[in-house]
Order: C-alpha cells, then sequence, then structure tokens
C-alpha cells in the first residue's frame, strides 16, 4: 500500500484544494493530510477565517481523504512520514524546493496549483467587505429596488 501525506491550512476551502487532494490521492493507495492548528497559524504569522476542527472536518468529510492529523509544527513532518510509513510527500509547487530534505525519507512532489483561485485571493476579497461598504451595498440595492418598483408600477 503507497501512502501519501500533504499538509495545509485549507481555510476558505475551494476548488483548488479539492483537485490538489485528489492528484495526490491519485499518487497512492492512502492519503493523510496534515491541517493546521490556529495555534501553528498563529506561529506563522496567520489567521485563519474558519477554526482548526472547521477545517479539519471537512477536509476528512472528503472521499478522497483517509486521515487527517493536526499540523502543529514545522518540524513534525519528517516524524509523520516515518510514523505513518509514507511513500510520498506531495505538496503545491508554490512551495518547491522548501521540502527537499524529505527526500532522504520519501519522495516529494510538487503538484502544479490551480490557475484562477486561491486562499489569498479569496481572503483579500473577503476583507474588501468591510461592515462599511456592506452597509453601502445594503442602502445602494433598497435604492435599486425601490426604482425597479417604481418603473414597474409606471
Amino acid at each position: 500500500m503507497k501512502t501519501v501525506i500533504t499538509y495545509g491550512t485549507f481555510d476558505f476551502f475551494h476548488i483548488g484544494h479539492l483537485k490538489l487532494l485528489q492528484r495526490l490521492r491519485a499518487l497512492g493507495d492512502r492519503l493523510i493530510v496534515g491541517v493546521s492548528t490556529d495555534e501553528f497559524n498563529a506561529k506563522k504569522g496567520k489567521h485563519s477565517f474558519m477554526p482548526y476542527a472547521d477545517r479539519a472536518q471537512i477536509v476528512s468529510n472528503l472521499r478522497c481523504v483517509d486521515l487527517v492529523i493536526p499540523e502543529e509544527t514545522w518540524e513534525q513532518k519528517t516524524a509523520d512520514v516515518k510514523k505513518h510509513g509514507v511513500d510520498i510527500f506531495g505538496i503545491g509547487d508554490d512551495w518547491t524546493g522548501k521540502f527537499d530534505f524529505l527526500k532522504d525519507l520519501c519522495e516529494v512532489v510538487y503538484l502544479p496549483r490551480t490557475h484562477g483561485v486561491s486562499s489569498t485571493s479569496l481572503r483579500t476579497l473577503a476583507r474588501a467587505f468591510d461592515k462599511e461598504t456592506l452597509g453601502r451595498l445594503s442602502d445602494a440595492h433598497a435604492i435599486i429596488t425601490e426604482l425597479i418598483r417604481d418603473f414597474q408600477g409606471e
């Protein structure tokens, strides 16, 4: 049995995440996914929109995923590869070269990202819709709705 492992935050879960996990699963018989904990993300200077428990539950309910483990440190990868008998470590090609130190323990593959979607762009879009902007959009919606009613009443 060939075991594949990957890691990620998986915040704002999107089609790029799904395609990456499906491609990784296709490389072996078993896919283990390390989902970054909120505490680990804080150490990396990141803040997730969704808490760890929700992100882990989403990932664990995918057919292509066999096991979800918490990612708590950068250093745990070596121990995880040994503990789970991993044959392939895979991750997106935005990390190319960063995990080559695992090549002594398993095959390391960097897969291309899905073009046109990223958690960073979704996070930026979400920030653009602050309360003030949403309030202005709501006001505009009310005005447009009233104009349409007036127009239809003529």
